[in-house]
């Protein structure tokens, strides 16, 4: 049957038609919807993981069991999940094992551009690219009889564009595979030493196979077309080629980035008059082709900074782009910001009001950083929040103002915060972590985790008791506050600050977005009352304007939160009719 799918959901449906048993992954934008379309599958058993790592891992146990496991996640939680993917390539699997990474070139949703290839070159595990959505099936189906062919796990690199582009797909039949029976092999999977000493040398005989495999496997392909000039290309970009020159070039397709042929270079290069290498982010088979010795135009013309386009690729070459809508009209700026009602607000503009330096995480709250809030001084990855306020207490005491603290969400704690705890009570450091509890994964779209008491299909799950985990993880000073409540915010925060111990502020309130939250009438504003003092714009929520320089409140976007009721000096908003 034909269908139109996005990237993700190909790749779902790929894994299953393969004969998916299991599946683990952290959410994380652009590859979530890989594990979410897979949840709705029948007949295998699909889960968030508190981290990548973690998803890793499992996906690990349920290969060495027996049956074909995958795991999901984006770029950098790759680097999250490392530490077990370049052992793995040691021990190779039982059952076929497929790890599906979702780079992110131009950073739509990410900090930072890195390129995953070369994970798959340092851990010497083959790696699969489709350029579309009927690729993306047909790779992450046939991943899985790579990985069992050559006893490796296999990575399949999509970017974002593919992940979340549409494209028509051919589905097919699921593929039942028994579960192999276990066999206890320790020489193969017990890494210690002696045994992984003897594995190292299988690994590059694997390679040494998989290179040769390269030079004639599906997924490498020569679509010849005029000879003047020859592009070696990859994933998205070789739509974007095919876009700007049709068959007036020839093209060297590259589905399996690592390990990159020889003979199938040499052969192609010698086919043209003058060769190109058009690939986003590094550049990994350019390097490839002049450690062949191969005269290449590369990087010196094609940046290695954001993504490519049909028309950046036409400007390069001099050639005209493609006609495109354009508006005429100048569109208004749409900074990003928390929604309405949204209950980090409260607590940021908490800390944006006493002055409080502030270690920020990966998530919705992020946008603490953003004006007029503009509380957030530092975001580096998940979880480093925690970590980072004890070095950075360790380094001077505490800010000038003598008041710094980290803000982390409820699943990034759970993801790598935890840990991070653990050594501020172990080494005791004076700091206050906020868990900003929101009871959802929020940024990448309302997933849950082992906070909310729900699994992946919303069933009912184990529930962590956040205050109890802080007290167990040795804090011993652990408060919970409604960030609705600015007044209670405010006493909690400088209280915690003034205590000379660690503690933990939990700023509860469900999202606003959840389905289950329900939201008050909007509010108003008695334009007699205001007196233009703009008190409540300092708020940042995107409900409230001025304009003549008085407060409006948007009824379409205000959601009867009342945080800045509490604002208002003059008495000015309140709900329609008590005003």
């Amino acid at each position: 049957m034909k269908k139109l799918m996005i990237g993700n959901e190909a790749v779902a449906r790929g894994l299953y038609e393969g004969g998916l048993a299991l599946v683990s992954s952290y959410p994380g934008t652009p590859s979530t919807e890989i594990t979410e379309f897979l949840a709705t599958y029948e007949g295998l058993h699909s889960e968030w993981a508190p981290n990548e790592k973690v998803a890793a891992e499992v996906a690990f146990g349920a290969s060495l069991g027996g049956v074909r496991a995958a795991c999901a996640m984006k770029h950098v939680g790759l680097n999250v999940a490392a530490d077990p993917l370049f052992t793995l390539s040691y021990t190779g699997v039982t059952g076929g094992l497929v790890i599906c990474v979702a780079d992110d070139p131009a950073m739509h949703s990410s900090q930072n551009e890195q390129d995953s290839r070369h994970y798959a070159i340092a851990a010497k595990v083959p790696m699969l690219e489709p350029a579309d959505s009927a690729e993306a099936l047909t790779f992450a189906r046939d991943a899985f009889q790579l990985s069992e062919q050559f006893d490796t796990p296999v990575l399949l690199r999509v970017c974002t564009r593919v992940a979340h582009s549409q494209s028509v797909v051919e589905t097919g039949e699921r593929t039942e595979v028994p579960a192999k029976p276990y066999q206890k092999d320790a020489a193969k999977y017990v890494m210690m030493p002696a045994n992984a000493k003897k594995r190292h040398p299988v690994v590059e005989a694997r390679t040494k196979a998989l290179s040769e495999y390269a030079e004639t496997c599906p997924y490498n392909r020569v679509e010849m077309g005029g000879t003047k000039i020859g592009i070696i290309t990859a994933g998205t970009c070789y739509q974007y080629v095919k876009e700007v020159f049709g068959d007036t070039v020839s093209v060297l397709k590259i589905g399996m980035p690592y390990p990159l042929p020889r003979q199938l270079f040499r052969d192609f290069a010698a086919k043209v008059d003058k060769l190109y290498v058009i690939e986003e982010l590094d550049g990994i088979i350019e390097q490839h082709c002049r450690d062949l010795g191969l005269e290449v135009v590369g990087k010196e013309m094609f940046s290695p900074i954001g993504e490519y386009s049909q028309a950046s690729i036409a400007a390069a070459f001099g050639l005209s782009a493609a006609p495109s809508v354009t508006v005429d009209a100048p569109l208004p700026a749409r900074p990003p910001m928390m929604c309405a009602g949204c209950p980090h607000r409260g607590l940021f503009y908490t800390l944006a009001k006493n002055k409080i330096t502030t270690i920020g995480d990966i998530g919705c709250y992020t946008l603490g950083a953003v004006p007029p809030l503009s509380t957030v001084d530092s975001t580096l990855c998940m979880g480093a929040s925690v970590s980072g306020l004890h070095g950075f207490n360790l380094a001077g005491g505490k800010a000038a103002s003598g008041k710094t603290v980290a803000v982390i969400g409820d699943s990034t704690f759970m993801h790598s915060g935890m840990t991070g705890l653990v050594n501020i009570a172990y080494n005791a450091s004076n700091s206050t972590v906020i868990i900003l509890d929101n009871s959802i994964t929020g940024m990448t779209g309302h997933q849950q985790n082992p906070t909310t008491g729900y699994n992946i299909k919303g069933d009912p799950a184990a529930k962590v008791d956040l205050e109890a985990l802080c007290r167990a993880l040795g804090i011993g000073r652990v408060r919970v506050v409604d960030p609705y409540d600015l007044a209670a915010c405010e006493q909690a925060v400088l209280e915690e600050l003034a205590a000379e111990e660690p503690s933990v502020i939990i700023s509860r309130r469900p999202c606003v977005l959840l389905k289950s939250v329900k939201t008050a009438p909007p509010l108003t504003v008695a334009e007699d009352k205001c007196k233009k003092c703009k008190k409540c714009a300092s708020l940042g929520c995107p409900a409230i304007s001025i304009k003549g320089g008085k407060a409006t409140i948007d009824k379409t976007l205000c959601v009867g939160c009342e945080v800045c009721v509490s604002l208002c000096k003059f008495g000015a908003i309140g709900k329609e009719g008590e005003v």
